[in-house]
């Protein structure tokens, strides 16, 4: 009995010695070789592993900025700052990282209490995904957002709140990192990503039309197509019942949202420009005159002309301006259709 414990035990002991050498020759021959480089860099990024910068996490992104796999500023939460350390540390130049291009999460649905039914009241889980397996949600719009904040429990820069009178998410943008996280859960698709700067957006993504939107919600887009035609430059155009901004062509008139009858389309009132012509030296060209699609420049030919409340800061006069006389500058009042009110002069 004594004998066999024993001859028990010297073979489990031999087969563990041989397991143990196993794997650690495995590791040797399968070893990871992780650079300074790549350690440097991860010790200079803010561990947040959002995944805004494509990759998995900090880790990877790391990896595949020393792979070139990835730019040296692809971080969104670090942005400058971190991008001129990983430069430095490649030994290349991270380049103008401007923060007003940077992605952020946008809500595209105005389904609030005030404009959107409500067909039934929930008190089940509180959660979105949950809801929406229930008749397909409480509000009678389709695509309208539900208020219930899974959104809001997934992203991890407190960037998201739920606005309780409105039932609607609202994004602080100037917290958001851009990192999509929100977008993935949300069940109605009411978050997407756009560039910070962009000064028009629509705020609609229902793809439906007429009365069965007007009927649901008051203040989603029903397909009308004023927005197209108050675009003079083609920057817009209707796909799937929605109107599709061009973000090349769009100059930032923001006449598609002056045109949008339910306020479907957002625009960045507060930095709406408007041209200014110097009086001094204009020479009455009339070229700006002539580019101008909104009758907004007045003036006899070799006299200094004037720009009226009409304009909307389109900015084509000045690109054309021969004497460069014309600058753009943020407007300090509402833009006068009829073109009344005082010619503005530098």
């Amino acid at each position: 009995m004594l004998s066999e414990l024993l001859t028990a035990g010297i073979t489990l002991s031999a087969v563990g010695l041989i397991f143990g050498l196993l794997l650690g020759l495995a590791g040797k021959v399968f070893k990871s070789e992780t650079s300074e480089q790549t350690l440097l860099i991860r010790n200079a990024l803010p561990g947040a592993n959002c995944g805004g910068c494509g990759f998995a996490g900090c880790d990877q992104f790391a990896a595949a900025v020393c792979a070139g796999e990835a730019p040296v500023n692809g971080c969104p939460v670090g942005g400058t700052a971190v991008a001129k350390k990983i430069a430095a540390i490649m030994g290349q130049d991270a380049g103008e990282v401007d923060p007003m291009n940077r992605m952020v999460a946008n809500v595209i649905c105005r389904g609030s209490a005030e404009y959107c039914r409500t067909k039934y009241n929930y008190s089940g889980i509180t959660d979105c995904t949950a809801a929406s397996t229930v008749s397909d949600g409480t509000k009678s719009c389709h695509y309208a957002c539900l208020g219930l904040g899974t959104c809001v429990s997934a992203c991890e820069f407190g960037a998201l709140h739920i606005n309780e009178a409105a039932r609607l998410v609202e994004v602080d943008r100037d917290k958001c990192t851009g990192c999509g996280a929100c977008t993935k859960v949300c069940p109605k698709k009411v978050l997407d990503l756009q560039p910070y700067s962009r000064p028009v957006r629509l705020l609609c993504h229902a793809n439906e039309r007429g009365r069965v939107i007007t009927d649901n919600c008051k203040a989603g887009c029903f397909s009308c197509g004023k927005c197209v035609q108050a675009c003079k430059f083609g920057a817009i155009e209707m796909q799937s019942n929605l109107p599709k901004i061009d973000t090349e062509k769009c100059v930032g008139c923001m006449m598609c949202a002056e045109a949008c009858p339910t306020g479907a389309i957002w625009a960045d009132w507060d930095n709406r420009l408007e041209a200014v012509i110097n009086g001094k030296e204009c020479i009455g060209c009339s070229i700006c005159k002539k580019q101008c699609h909104f009758d907004a420049i007045i003036g006899e030919r070799k006299h200094p002309h004037f720009v009226t409340n009409a304009c909307t800061g389109c900015s084509a006069c000045a690109a054309k301006c021969p004497k460069k006389c014309i600058s753009m500058k943020t407007r300090l009042h509402y833009r006068d259709q009829a073109g009344e009110g005082a010619p503005q002069e530098a």
